[in-house]
Formats: structure tokens, sequence, C-alpha cells
């Protein structure tokens, strides 16, 4: 038998032998089985070595491969934290880890539990559930949810959710308003999403020229901003930059 290959199977023995008698993640049995040594290597890296060091960079590296190895992990916490103790803190928690992944729909009731009793009116949780209805694909119950938040805390104030409000009426077909929220939440938006679409409806009602001037100063704007800043919203403005060379 070839030592490279023996060594390299007595390798992934003794990594899968760990990984059972350990607990870790099943899903390390398979990587460790299919992959061999690139599989070990990962391994070691992820698993071994941080529990060695405990440096936080290792920390973030190796929560960063899990959800990668497991994407849905830390929903399933967050579920049966919901399911375990009931309380409002928990069950918004789950909901929000459902619409980061896509489940809007499940997310709906989640919220609608929570906005009982005293939390009936909470804002933080009405703006979930907007969220939550927009993720859905239903843009007229999130603009119904936004305007009865507003109705019901008229002291709250939220970027996203202006944000969120001007979306829900574009998708309802309400393009005027639409349009004239954007140009409100884009002046005091931190980041740079609520400007590019408000140039992106511009563009779809054929103001052409008003959104060459909204992304050249949104770009301008990001120009002159920290490197932290440009960072950050660069698939904003990258989104951006596209837009404007096909105007």
């Amino acid at each position: 038998m070839n030592p490279i290959f023996f060594i390299s199977l007595v390798i992934q023995v003794l990594l899968i032998v760990h990984c059972i008698r350990t607990g870790r993640n099943t899903i390390w049995i398979w990587v460790l089985a299919l992959l061999s040594l690139p599989g070990a290597i990962a391994y070691v890296a992820v698993e071994i070595i941080p529990e060695l060091f405990r440096s936080r960079t290792a920390g973030r590296a190796l929560r960063g491969v899990r959800r990668a190895l497991d994407p849905h992990q830390q929903l399933r916490r967050y579920e049966d934290a919901a399911r375990r103790t009931g309380d409002v803190a928990s069950r918004q928690r789950y909901a929000e880890e459902l619409v980061r992944q896509g489940q809007g729909s499940q997310a709906i009731g989640v919220y609608r539990q929570a906005l009982s009793g005293l939390y009936e009116n909470d804002p933080n949780l009405m703006l979930g559930l907007a969220q939550a209805q927009f993720a859905a694909g239903d843009s007229a119950a999130a603009r119904a949810t936004l305007d009865a938040l507003i109705e019901r805390n008229p002291q709250f104030k939220s970027p996203d959710g202006h944000l969120l409000y001007a979306r829900a009426l574009e998708g309802e077909g309400n393009l005027d308003k639409a349009l004239a929220e954007y140009a409100v939440v884009a002046g005091y938006y931190a980041g740079a999403e609520a400007a590019l679409r408000h140039a992106q409806l511009q563009a779809r009602m054929g103001q052409r020229s008003a959104a060459r001037d909204t992304l050249a100063a949104l770009l301008e704007h990001a120009r002159l901003a920290p490197r932290h800043y440009r960072q950050v919203q660069e698939p904003w403005l990258a989104a951006a930059r596209r837009e404007l060379a096909g105007l």
C-alpha cells in the first residue's frame, strides 16, 4: 500500500473518531470521508486549532465555516429557544432569523404570536412583521402594517422602516408616492441603498436625467466619505456604478 495513502487513511479515521467522541457536527464525518486530505486539513483548521488557541479571530473563522457547513444551525437554536421559553425576545430573534434565511411567510406567524398583550403595539415587532410580509411578497400587507405602526406609535423613527415603506409602495404600484418617499429617506439614510433605489425608480419612470444626477451625487458622496463607509457600502455602490453606466 502506498505509504502516503496509508497515512492519510489513518488520519481520516482518527479525525472521524475525534469528531464522534467530541460531539462535533456530523457533517464533518462526510467531509472527512469524502474529501480525504483536504477534509482533514479543514477539520483541523476549523475544529481543533481554534480550540487550542481560543483566539477571537479563530472563533470568527470557526463560526463562519460552521454557518457555511450548517446554515440552519442558528435558526434551529432560536427555534428551540422560542419553543422552550415562549417569551417575546426569543420569538423576535427566531422571526428575524427566519426573514434573514428567506422564510418570510413562516416569520409572519411568529411575529403575530409575539404581538399580543403588552406587546400588541410594539413598534419594533410591528416593523419586523412588515419586513416579514414584504419578504413574503405581500407589499400591500407590509405597507398596511407600517401605516398602523405610525398610527399607534407616532414618535417612532426608523430609517429602515421608512425605506421599507417606500419599497412597499413601489411594490404596490404606487410609484409617485414611492418616489416621494424615496426622495425623503435618501436624504438622511446612513447607507447608499436608499439613494440607489430612488435613482432606480426615477429611471424606471423615465426620469433618466434625474436618475443620473442622483447616482452621481451618491458616488461623489461615497468618494469623499471615509474608507470604512466605502468598504461597507461597496455592494450598493457597485450597483450604482452599473446603473449609471446604463443610463
